[in-house]
């Protein structure tokens, strides 16, 4: 997907006005990209398809019923998934990320993008933000034991996890059901036909 079609594919399903905003926001995470590491420079020509895009996908998957329902993104980093979803959807969003620099950038992302009313940066570990989310996404965060251990107290049987997790790892997969118990699908990347994306209901400790 080239860096046009990934903002046509963009406009095509969330319109003109939220690919404005994000463009906006991509702007930012450029511009701020010199003075930390918020994504690999390697991926910043391709930053629509291999962060953009790869962000939006989770919407869909997030449910037809969620749109005005909280979503907790655990460590959101230079934004992704986290405030993406926050620019082309209604309901309120919480960043999770531990690193303080990368909160604050976050934090002045909020203030300049206008999403105060709608967005809530924790700069602390999972472990300690307080959130009641109906969907929880990680992109690429941990093992998902630690996951689940680290967020549980943020969810119910209710949420939906969305986990990008590059390549589908059965054995982890496996070595979770020893602990947890849920309903799973495992859903393709739209950007990158190696990697996949973990979708859990239903989670519970045993």
């Amino acid at each position: 997907m080239t860096e046009d079609d990934a903002q046509g594919w963009t406009t095509e399903r969330f319109g003109v006005e939220a690919t404005e905003r994000l463009a906006a926001f991509v702007a930012m995470v450029v511009e701020e990209a010199p003075h930390q590491n918020l994504i690999a420079p390697s991926t910043i020509p391709t930053i629509w398809d291999r962060h953009v895009v790869d962000s939006l996908q989770l919407v869909a998957l997030a449910g037809a019923d969620t749109s005005a329902k909280r979503w907790l993104d655990i460590g959101t980093g230079g934004g992704f998934p986290g405030m993406v979803v926050a620019l082309v959807r209604e309901g309120p969003v919480d960043l999770v990320e531990p690193r303080r620099r990368r909160a604050d950038f976050l934090q002045l992302c909020v203030a300049r993008l206008g999403l105060g009313d709608q967005v809530r940066v924790h700069a602390s570990k999972v472990e300690n933000a307080a959130a009641d989310a109906s969907i929880i996404s990680a992109r690429a965060v941990a093992s998902l034991q630690n996951l689940l251990r680290g967020a549980a107290h943020c969810a119910t049987t209710e949420t939906r996890w969305l986990l990008p997790r590059g390549r589908f790892d059965e054995e982890e997969l496996a070595a979770l059901k020893q602990h947890w118990r849920f309903m799973f699908h495992v859903e393709q990347s739209v950007t990158n036909p190696e990697s996949s994306i973990v979708v859990l209901d239903r989670v519970s400790a045993r």
